[in-house]
């Protein structure tokens, strides 16, 4: 079977670059690396699937049989560990180390390593904050300019009738929302990600982890999060948001280019973008900033490629920083490296950059473990839906499942 972006040319010198899915930047980027090689290499792009799940499954089971196509590879971070710990991804060699750490976000650089050597190159460095309709909070009598509380989102929600857009559905989504809420009050959801299953311990079943179900579950038994909570992925809660119920909402930067689409093509009205604003990730404890989720994307290199020296030569050019700011302003992924979010037509187009840039410094890694999908999986299955969540039970039961399914005692 055909794959488009695989063929080869006559000087041998065509790198295939796997993407996820997006407005085209990376094809964009892909082009303007293969101008700027000067002969050296051209990149042919092949599109991955939408969610990262199937992402990962059909890039394991190319890397397993050793498949030499895989060139480079736009892989989430989670998976980092998972691939470098099965041998798939060729170690950055030493002359691109400093370049593909420099300025880089913290928690971007510490999520490109395994075993203390740096495996992948940081790309994108995503994160969540919250949006808010500005007429809705200063009807609560919030004041957005400081540090707010999940405990006040959920008052000034129910004391205007409105909703709290999250992620409520069984997928990546909720362990995402479930991590952040942990890592916000200090704790970890693994306490030694490089622990062999037999050795891991968990720090669900912990006063971080009840307090963690409490927001959860109140959001979900309350009806704050609207009808259709226990299936609201990232997109559904921005169509919520949008709407006349909405009210908060902890979401990705994808949210303020879509709601700008949405104006241009008439489906949504300027006034609901005009009382839209963004603040940082809300806090679990009052005083502690709230430790936002942490994704994005690294550009890694298949270990099994046929030609590693030209793909990384052209992940040094698709992470330069200019690259990174321009895809930022196409397909509003924010740039792994401080540098780009200083682009004065970063400023001008992106008026949310700098709360991104802010809520990146705080933001909270998920668990960076080899066992990372038996992991979110088992917490999937244990937290949902969110109305179902008991904070004097759920975090004890979802500890030894997830620990069952690691040890090979249990399905998921």
């Amino acid at each position: 079977m055909a794959l488009s972006g695989c063929q080869t040319d006559p000087g041998g010198n065509t790198i295939t670059w796997y993407i996820n899915p997006d407005n085209g930047g990376q094809d964009a980027l892909a082009e303007k690396c293969s101008a700027d090689s000067g002969g050296e290499y051209r990149i042919s792009t092949s599109v991955l699937p939408n969610d990262a799940e199937s992402q990962r499954e059909q890039l394991i089971r190319r890397l397993a049989s050793n498949d030499s196509s895989i060139d480079i590879m736009s892989l989430d971070t989670v998976y980092v560990p998972e691939f470098a710990n099965a041998g798939y991804l060729e170690p950055v060699p030493e002359e691109y180390t400093e370049s593909f750490t420099e300025d880089v976000i913290e928690a971007a650089a510490e999520s490109s390593y395994w075993e203390d050597e740096l495996v992948s190159a940081p790309l994108q460095a995503n994160t969540q904050i919250l949006w808010y309709r500005k007429s809705i909070a200063e009807a609560a009598g919030l004041d957005m300019s400081q540090p707010v509380t999940w405990d006040q989102i959920i008052e000034a929600a129910q004391s205007q009738e409105k909703e709290i857009g999250a992620q409520g559905i069984r997928a990546e989504s909720l362990t995402v929302w479930l991590n952040a809420l942990i890592e916000s009050q200090g704790g970890q959801i693994v306490a030694d990600p490089e622990a062999e299953p037999e050795d891991t311990e968990l720090g669900l079943d912990t006063p971080e982890g009840e307090k963690a179900a409490e927001i959860m579950s109140t959001i979900g038994k309350e009806g704050l999060g609207g009808p259709s909570f226990s299936n609201l992925d990232e997109n559904g809660a921005l169509l919520r948001f949008q709407g006349e119920n909405g009210g908060f909402m902890v979401n990705w930067p994808f949210v303020y280019s879509a709601l700008v689409a949405g104006v241009e093509d008439g489906s949504i009205d300027q006034a609901v973008l005009d009382d839209v604003g963004w603040a940082p990730y809300p806090a679990v404890e009052e005083g502690t900033p709230g430790a936002a989720p942490f994704g994005g994307v690294k550009l890694a290199v298949g270990a099994f490629s046929s030609n590693p020296e030209a793909a990384f030569a052209a992940v040094d050019c698709i992470r330069q920083p200019e690259n990174q700011s321009e895809y930022f302003i196409t397909d509003g992924l924010p740039p792994a490296t401080r540098a780009a979010f200083d682009d004065q037509a970063v400023q001008d187009e992106l008026p949310y950059a700098q709360a991104i840039l802010d809520s990146l410094e705080t933001a909270a890694s998920r668990p960076i473990s080899p066992y990372y999908s038996t992991i979110t999986g088992g917490i999937q299955r244990s937290w949902h839906p969110p109305a179902d969540i008991d904070p004097a039970t759920t975090p004890a039961e979802s500890t030894a499942l997830v620990l069952e399914i690691m040890r090979g005692e249990a399905l998921l």
